[in-house]
Parts: C-alpha cells; sequence; structure tokens
C-alpha cells in the first residue's frame, strides 16, 4: 500500500465511506454480516485487511439475482443520474453501473486532478474520436476536460478517415483513444498521405488496454503520431484510478487521494512485498453511490513506493510540440509514492495455457509489435481438446511478404517466449477493427 495512503486524511475517508454505506447497502450488510465492522475503527492497513474481497464474479451473481443493478446501490434509484456498463470482454457478461451526481463528481475530480499530471495546459485542445455509448471512461474524461476550461471537440457521428480530417481542421493537440484505435487511425492517415507526425498533436492519452505500457506498442504510436503516448488506467466498477505523469513515463502514479491501494497474491489472500507482481485490490474512496471496498481487479502489476521517481528523465516525442506552460488549475497534490511499475502488466483471466507453457497476451503483443510490417493481429486458441491449440493470424502491410513475416514472427516468439506457435498471414483486411477495447483473443471451445 502506498505510503502516503497512511495519512488520516485518507483513512478519515474510508471511515466516512463505511459510515454512509454500512447502514444502507444491502451489498455490504450481507458481506460484513456477523464481522461486527465499526467504521470508526478502521485506522490502518491492518484495519483494512479485516473487510473481505469483493469479486466481479460476485457482482456479476449479485446482478442477475436481482436485476437489473443489484444490491451494490447505497440509495433509491432515484437519487442517481449516470448509467455505464462494462464491456464484458473478460467476464462475457456486462456490468451496469450506476452513480449519483455526487459520486460522477467524485470521478471527473480523479481526471481533473490527472491533467497536471500530463503537463497539459489550458492551449491543449481534446478530441475524442469515437462515439459516444455505454462505455463510462472517455464520458468522465470529456466532462472533466470541458469543466476544466480545455476546448473539447467531438468526433462520433463520423467515419474514421472523417475523424483524422476534423482533428486536423481544429488543431487538436490532445486524443483520447484506445491504443488499437491509435494505431488504426495511423493506418488510415498513412493509406490518406495524411502525416500526423506533422500535425499539432502533443499528446494521446490512451486507455482500455494494456498496450500503453507495451514498450514496443507505443513506441509505435510515438512514432507515426510524433506526440508522447500518456497510459491511463481505470475501471467502469472502480474509476479512474491511475495515470502516468510526464516525468515517468512507463510508470502510472496512483491517484492517492481517492483511493487505497494493495496488491494481493493472484492465486491468494495474503498481502505481497513491495516490487513484486501481484493482482491490484482497490478501495474507491469517494463513490459512496456504488461503492467498490477490496475490489479484486483481477489486473496484474508491480506497485512501488518511492518518492524518487518524479526526477526521472522524460521528454515529448517532438520536442517543438512542448508547451511548457503548466496547467495549474487544481488543488491536486502531485502523488509521488505509489506507482505502478510498467502499468498494467496483465489479467489473471487472460493467462494462456499451452503445453506446460503459461503466457499473457501482453507478452506476445510485445513481440509482435516489433515488427512494423504487421498492420494487426489475432491470437486463437482452441480448446475443444484435452490441450489447447493455438494459432496466431497477423495480417501484413500491402508491400510485406506474408509467408514471411508469418515466419519471422513466429521465431521471434520462441526465440523471447521459449514456446512454438502457429503464425499464419491473412489477406489485407481479413481482421477486424475496434473504436474501444479490441477482442485479439479468440477462444475456441
Amino acid at each position: 500500500m502506498a505510503k502516503d495512503a497512511t495519512t488520516t486524511d485518507v483513512w478519515e475517508k474510508l471511515r466516512v465511506l463505511l459510515g454512509e454505506i454500512l447502514p444502507r447497502n444491502r451489498f455490504y450488510q450481507r458481506k460484513y454480516a456477523g464481522l461486527a465492522i465499526r467504521p470508526e475503527e478502521m485506522r490502518g492497513p491492518a484495519d483494512l485487511a479485516r473487510l473481505p474481497f469483493v469479486t466481479k464474479a460476485e457482482l456479476i451473481v449479485d446482478q442477475r439475482e436481482r436485476p437489473p443493478y443489484g444490491d451494490i446501490l447505497t440509495y433509491p434509484l432515484d437519487r442517481y443520474s449516470r448509467i455505464h456498463q462494462t464491456s464484458g470482454t473478460t467476464s462475457g457478461k456486462a456490468l451496469c453501473w450506476l452513480d449519483t451526481p455526487e459520486s460522477w463528481e467524485t470521478l471527473l475530480h480523479c481526471w481533473q486532478d490527472s491533467f497536471p499530471l500530463m503537463g497539459l495546459t489550458p492551449r491543449d485542445r481534446f478530441f475524442f474520436p469515437f462515439s459516444f455509448g455505454p462505455f463510462i471512461g472517455f464520458w468522465s474524461a470529456f466532462e472533466a476536460a470541458s469543466r476544466t476550461g480545455f476546448l473539447c471537440i467531438p468526433g462520433g457521428g463520423m467515419t474514421s478517415t472523417a475523424r483524422l480530417r476534423f482533428l486536423l481542421d481544429h488543431d487538436a493537440t490532445v486524443v483520447c483513444c484506445t491504443p488499437t484505435y491509435a494505431l488504426h487511425l495511423a493506418e488510415l492517415a498513412a493509406h490518406e498521405g495524411i502525416d500526423l507526425a506533422g500535425s499539432s498533436v502533443r499528446a494521446i492519452i490512451v486507455a482500455g488496454e494494456p498496450g500503453g505500457s507495451i514498450p514496443a506498442t507505443r513506441e509505435r504510436i510515438e512514432s507515426v503520431w510524433g506526440a508522447r503516448v500518456f497510459d491511463h488506467y481505470g475501471m467502469t466498477e472502480v474509476g479512474p484510478v491511475a495515470v502516468e505523469m510526464l516525468e515517468t513515463p512507463h510508470s502510472m502514479a496512483l491517484l492517492e487521494n481517492h483511493y487505497l491501494a494493495e496488491v494481493v497474491d493472484p492465486h491468494g489472500d495474503q498481502l505481497i512485498a513491495d516490487g513484486e507482481i501481484g493482482e491490484l485490490v482497490l478501495t474507491n474512496l469517494g463513490r459512496a453511490g456504488s461503492p467498490m471496498i477490496r475490489y479484486r481487479t483481477g489486473d496484474l502489476v508491480r506497485m512501488r513506493n518511492t518518492s524518487g521517481m518524479r526526477n526521472a528523465e522524460c521528454g515529448m516525442r517532438n520536442e517543438d510540440k512542448i508547451n511548457e506552460e503548466p496547467f495549474l488549475n487544481s488543488a491536486f497534490r502531485i502523488p509521488n509514492s505509489a506507482f505502478l511499475e510498467g502499468g498494467i502488466l496483465g489479467r489473471t483471466d487472460d493467462m494462456i495455457h499451452l503445453r506446460g507453457n503459461n503466457f499473457y497476451p501482453a507478452a506476445v503483443e510485445a513481440v509482435i509489435r516489433r515488427f512494423p510490417e504487421v498492420v494487426e493481429f489475432r491470437i486463437v486458441v482452441n480448446q475443444s481438446g484435452p490441450l489447447a491449440d493455438l494459432r496466431i493470424e497477423v495480417e501484413p502491410t500491402p508491400a510485406a511478404n506474408g509467408p514471411g513475416l508469418a515466419m519471422a514472427v513466429s521465431r521471434a516468439i520462441r526465440d523471447e517466449l521459449l514456446f512454438r506457435v502457429e503464425v499464419a498471414a491473412v489477406p489485407s483486411g481479413t481482421l477486424p477493427r475496434f473504436e474501444m477495447k479490441a477482442r485479439r483473443i479468440v477462444r475456441q471451445k
């Protein structure tokens, strides 16, 4: 847990949260039955550890048995003003999530606290290149950016090519999207003869996928856009959690004013040592309308507690795009003790077992993205037999030698990940493109 997270202020927030929800929230009343939980006694990590974990499986059962929203809501339904839902990419079942105006305000504060950490300025212009739906991530980013005073440019209701023209016409400097969509826009820009590196875009905030923390993926995005990638992490059930700071590329600072974070053994309940890889557990301190207390996120991280990382050297890819004037319209104290080193490293439920080898899809992406000839890829896991079988499909650029590229990717995976896998080149345009979260793992049973 972060050192600064043990301050009186943060634990007071936890005590206030528990005092608000325990008399009203049926989900936690059932969960804590017989535990004699007293909010006034919550004063440190040992007290927090007395509370049981919450899992996504529990939330799915809660909403299935008490449709449509379950018992996780603290207040009557007429107190709520926002509804969103998860993508359902990992569990196969989307969760509906509601917020009161007060809880929604907390999420906006998380984003507002993040903007100065990325070195954004009053002159920046945000572009949101997607159609808004129930996905929560960039709804909250859009509203927070607008409220903070940034010019916000919506990109819904148009083709991807039209979006590229639109962001150029309005001199956007910041683009918010998934890593996959940033690469797709770059692919289209090359086809249309658009020079993204020469555009006004200087920062790309990516979220929803681990690609922003995969070196080969972010380097490709930064190269074609001529802009700095900032990785951002959040969840529908929890909110905006961490962001990459200007001074700390490849690591995300936890928003410690808003969360208590723990890292536990993915296969058990024990806390693990600082700097070791484990599953991130989060407690949201300000979302009383739909609270998450000790929520097992399923995300693998390496959390380090340090005060020295803010002095790390870094810079924008394209130096002439740097704007030195800071955006200081924020009361947030810059966090400097808890960092997710390397961002999100994978998911506990994404691990693929292949003939004695265990690996995460992010490891495969880290290899494949080093090949500029690969436009898109997909991992097909065939689980119809007693042993899983794996095939990787790669879509080459038009000028690439497909069979030769497939062989080169296969050799790289064999040499670096130490297992053999079939890699096949597929015709141009075969693999799907995604605006939001990509679904590159296909499991056949």
